[in-house]
């Protein structure tokens, strides 16, 4: 009840500090466990009732993709925590990006957008890089804006639901409309009903022991060979989103985080494959080759394969990268060894690990899945099949 008295309060707040709800929507109600810290929400974006309703149906319309044959929901299914399950995400002209397609779980909450993008930090704005982005074409809606207006006004149902979600606009029917209401709606996908929410909550029924001794290694308790900290997992992964990259309606410091993991090393200086090397692609600073944003470990179980380049399967071969401190790649070209790789987190130095600590390990990070968010309706498709 506190944090749903709380989440009313800043609904309230961010709507207007208490105007009236006929003029703005319904004001947005948080229900999240007392452990969870508000989501930072735009000033110029209020959340309601109407616009995360409104999103919900743009997200999974195909007629947000130019040639109809897409949606958003395309690559961010809701029962694998709104990822896609593929390697390598596939636009709606079969063009494939270069990287997997993120989860969509507590969006919300992320620091930056994206694997690498330090100034990608609004929902709105992300938006509009699959929307109408050409390198590659995800969506592909470049030129068709006024197309995808006239589908938006000619259902119907859309302008009676964008009257509702933007009663303050003359024509509420705009691209920056569609981006507010799809924003809305992803801030409000929320995952924090998994097994280790519940241990963290007090029910110590929660987890079983193999769980707990997971739990424990992954927050540095020693392992077989009494080494404290041996696996070095929370230094990345910690807070409440299992990623030090977070954010939320009460940090005041950037909290934005970019590490390389040694999974590439082509040449001394570290380089990663050419076009996909993190945020040194937009930076050009050498020591920013192969950092990108840890991804939070939150319904990691549904969420593989893994890596910016889905390019570890399962999470063994995951363990098995950071157990030896890098990939090593023996051939082809992007042969090379990551333990070596110059710009590479101290913390990943390899670590000695049992079957039964790998089991145990494997047992905590699946015990981290929060069935209730991949089944929840209200996240899911609201057209008929």
């Amino acid at each position: 009840m506190k944090a749903i008295l709380r989440g009313l309060g800043l609904a309230l707040f961010v709507a207007g500090c208490g105007s009236d709800a006929s003029n703005t929507g319904t004001p947005w109600v948080w229900d999240l466990p007392g452990t969870i810290p508000l989501p930072r929400v735009p000033e110029d974006n209020p959340m309601t009732v109407e616009k995360v309703e409104l999103g919900r149906f743009l997200f999974y319309d195909k007629r947000l993709s130019g040639n109809q044959t897409q949606s958003c929901a395309s690559c961010h299914r809701q029962e694998l925590a709104f990822t896609d399950g593929l390697a390598l995400a596939e636009g709606s002209t079969g063009q494939l990006t270069p990287r997997s397609s993120m989860s969509l779980a507590n969006a919300g909450y992320q620091a930056s957008l994206t694997w690498a993008n330090e100034v990608l930090v609004r929902l709105e704005r992300q938006a509009l890089v699959p929307m109408f982005g050409e390198e590659p074409v995800e969506l592909g809606l470049a030129n068709l804006e006024d197309e995808l207006l006239r589908r938006m006004r000619d259902d119907e149902r859309y302008p009676e639901m964008f009257a509702a979600a933007f009663p303050e606009e003359e024509d509420p029917i705009t691209v920056d409309s569609i981006t507010k209401a799809l924003a809305s709606f992803q801030r409000q996908l929320t995952s924090f009903g998994s097994k280790v929410d519940r241990w963290v909550e007090g029910d110590r029924t929660a987890l079983n022991e193999s769980e707990q001794r997971g739990l424990a290694l992954f927050f540095g308790g020693a392992n077989a060979a009494g080494v404290e900290d041996a696996f070095e997992c929370f230094h990345c992964h910690g807070g409440f989103l299992y990623s030090q990259s977070s954010d939320d309606a009460f940090q005041v410091f950037d909290q934005k985080f970019f590490m390389n993991n040694g999974l590439y090393n082509l040449d001394e200086d570290g380089s990663y494959p050419p076009g996909n090397e993190g945020i040194f692609d937009m930076s050009g600073d050498p020591a920013d080759k192969g950092k990108f944003k840890p991804p939070s470990l939150r319904n990691v179980g549904v969420t593989g394969p893994y890596m910016h380049d889905g390019s570890l399967a399962t999470l063994d071969d995951v363990i098995d990268h950071y157990a030896r401190g890098g990939t090593r790649t023996e051939s082809g070209p992007n042969a090379g060894d990551g333990f070596d790789n110059p710009n590479k987190s101290s913390f990943l130095n390899g670590f000695e690990i049992t079957e039964q600590e790998r089991e145990d390990l494997k047992a905590f990070l699946n015990a981290l899945t929060d069935d209730d968010f991949l089944n929840k309706p209200a996240f899911s498709d609201p057209f008929p099949e």
